[in-house]
């Protein structure tokens, strides 16, 4: 008997909420997954159109919430999950590919550690983990990102710690994380409710930080679940700057709203500065490199947007 056939979960419903836009193809997909699963199928399968300019179609046993505004991820898997009526909700990016026993699995990974959030192993097509578990984040971990001149070393474990990304966490392993990356996770839901949700200030990246950590003030834990894996496409319905601006934007307004905004952008602009004087060498060089540029770019992420 495998874990998505154990009698122990049978008592135990889930939902699933896709936030959608862009393409229908890869939600499509997913949802075929979900309805297909062996054992335990979520009661409920809800894609929230977050405005999408390729509408998700109507879609037998799917529920459709239609955004009139594009909010970003929080906002859509919040307008999601006001459908929900069962005890869990797993909240999937639309452009993971999972087993066919995933969702039992999933449930039987977390059901031991509840209330807590839970997350499988995430890979990307090519095999590599995308580190889902991780420490709460701090200045030194974003502006050690920052340095342009460490990117070669950032396949070692000691870089990957200095970034933020918990390295306990392997295939196997369930272990409590500070939070855990939002492509796939499975939250109680009144939990979720008790804290009111995702904040719908972040447009896109820091949201779930955000929500773990004050689910963690509740006493919830955030659990990397190493047994059960997905695989995780990534950025596939943005280009890379727009993704680039989105993370530093939220990371200042997680910031803001925890406190630090000050270090960070301090932080920031000086590795901004170590960066220029290194392509500046480069570029002497006869490097194919505008440090100037490259400055002026960087810079330009860190100036204030308009709420």
């Amino acid at each position: 008997m495998g874990a998505a056939d154990a009698p122990e979960l049978r008592g135990h419903r889930v939902s699933a909420v896709i936030p959608h836009y862009g393409e229908p193809a890869p939600t499509l997909a997913l949802v075929r997954s979900l309805q297909t699963q062996e054992s335990v199928r979520p009661a409920g399968i809800i894609v929230s159109d977050d405005a999408s300019p390729v509408p998700f179609p109507d879609t037998e046993d799917v529920l459709v919430v239609r955004r009139c505004s594009n909010g970003g991820f929080g906002s859509a898997v919040n307008s999601g999950l006001e459908q929900v009526e069962t005890e869990f909700v797993l909240v999937l990016n639309s452009d993971l590919e999972i087993g066919p026993t995933f969702v039992g699995d999933l449930l039987a990974a977390a059901l031991p550690w509840q209330p807590a959030v839970v997350s499988p192993q995430v890979r990307g097509r090519d095999g590599e983990p995308q580190w889902v578990g991780r420490h709460f984040p701090t200045v030194g971990h974003q502006a050690i990102e920052w340095l342009s001149l460490l990117a070669r070393h950032r396949h070692r474990p000691l870089l990957h710690e200095a970034v933020g990304h918990d390295t306990r966490c392997a295939d196997g392993v369930s272990i409590p994380v500070d939070w855990l990356m939002g492509a796939a996770l499975l939250i109680p839901v009144k939990e979720f409710r008790a804290v009111g949700g995702f904040d719908e200030r972040f447009f896109m990246n820091c949201e779930e930080v955000d929500l773990q950590r004050r689910l963690r003030a509740r006493g919830v834990l955030s659990v990397f679940a190493g047994g059960v894996e997905v695989i995780h496409e990534g950025g596939g319905s943005s280009d890379p700057e727009a993704r680039r601006q989105w993370l530093v934007e939220s990371r200042l307004a997680y910031a803001r709203k925890w406190g630090g905004e000050l270090w960070l952008r301090s932080a920031l602009l000086g590795a901004s500065a170590a960066n220029f004087a290194v392509n500046a060498i480069r570029q002497a060089a006869g490097r194919e490199v505008r440090a100037a540029g490259t400055f002026r770019q960087e810079i330009g992420y860190l100036r204030r947007r308009p709420s």
